[in-house]
């Protein structure tokens, strides 16, 4: 997620109710909460994307958000404990150095492992302070751990102040599908063509509806535009949904070409909590956090919302990942980080997905 260093005054939140919701994001039925397990965790990293491949192997990136930030990304050694750079120490040491290059990681974001590639999506917006060059994807074949490409966004599909934040990967129509946290819209990066185009800048679909939220009684006083991202491969509908804000979004893939008013295919599709993460399962089970009441809650194909863990093992839900029926996700802390991080663990959940 983006937490932009532009903070705005608390206001009043408005009340969203909608059929099947008795208030934002609160679940229909009595809460049967699963108990989370931790799988690792790191001190004084703040981490918040995650990727588990077919094989159970885990990653995690950590973005540039202050000094010192010892890896971009990593992989997990379960049994050691060791977050190791990854693919190795040079292409992290942008990150260390404070150095715009070419060939290494600048502010990375989100990683997602998809059909044996790990794809790094890299903002190139350190500390929020503007994008350098031109945000980024870098995709790594995963059995060699070799750098397959490098997805440059296309002039006129970001903005300067633009925040990539969360990507999937629709690989039977060839594409990668992005939300801007920090200048509302969409990015759908073309693999065919090699380009990427822009949809939805500035909607109301992709902005935020609040400036703030509350968190264990307080204002998290922010606003973050579209955050959460999830595609239904099966139906070819992509969702999405602003972290400040309740309305959750869907548009067909189809409509998200170049010459298409996207505007006019957007469709409502629920009142929810305020989500930082969401992804959908192969059931047709969305999943996504709720940042207020430190939960996650799935809404399943009919529509109906339900409970699936909440408390201080769910804390701020960043980003998930699925992998042999568990739910992975990562806890950022982002509503308790107040300065340095050093004496701060972040760690990485998993939680048991509902049967089918």
């Amino acid at each position: 997620m983006n937490i932009s260093l532009k903070l705005l005054s608390a206001g009043v939140a408005a009340l969203f109710i909608a059929q099947g919701v008795l208030a934002a994001g609160a679940p229909t039925e009595k809460p049967q909460m699963r108990i989370p397990q931790k799988v690792s965790a790191i001190r004084g990293v703040q981490t918040t994307g995650i990727a588990v491949t077919e094989a159970g192997d885990l990653y995690t990136n950590a973005p540039n958000w202050r000094d010192g930030v010892p890896f971009a990304v990593a992989k997990v050694d379960r049994q050691s404990g060791q977050y190791k750079p990854y693919p190795n120490a040079a292409m992290n040491r942008c990150v260390a150095d404070s150095i715009v290059r070419e060939d290494c990681f600048l502010a990375v974001q989100s990683v997602v492992a998809y059909q044996g590639k790990l794809y790094v999506l890299d903002t190139r917006n350190p500390k929020f302070r503007g994008v350098k060059d031109a945000p980024r994807v870098f995709v790594f074949n995963l059995s060699d751990n070799r750098l397959e490409s490098t997805l440059i966004l296309t002039e006129g599909s970001y903005h300067s102040d633009s925040y990539i934040n969360d990507l999937r990967i629709d690989g039977p129509n060839r594409r990668i599908y992005m939300t801007d946290s920090n200048h509302p819209g969409l990015v759908v990066f073309d693999l065919a063509k090699n380009k990427s185009y822009r949809f939805l800048d500035d909607d109301k679909s992709t902005s935020a509806e609040v400036d703030h939220l509350m968190i264990d009684g307080k204002p998290w006083n922010n606003t973050v535009h579209s955050d959460g991202i999830a595609l239904d491969r099966k139906n070819g509908t992509l969702y999405f949904h602003a972290l400040s804000g309740y309305t959750l979004y869907a548009i067909d893939t189809r409509y998200l070409v170049p010459g298409t008013d996207a505007a006019k295919h957007v469709r409502k599709i629920a009142t929810t909590s305020a989500p930082d993460g969401m992804i959908m399962d192969g059931n047709g089970n969305l999943y996504f956090g709720d940042l207020e009441k430190h939960g996650i809650n799935y809404r399943d194909p009919n529509g109906k919302i339900h409970p699936l863990a909440q408390g201080e093992n769910v804390g701020w839900a960043d980003s998930f990942a699925i992998h042999d029926g568990w739910l992975y996700y990562t806890d950022s802390r982002i509503h308790q980080v107040r300065g340095p991080v050093s004496d701060m663990e972040f760690p990485i959940y998993r939680v048991r997905m509902p049967k089918q």
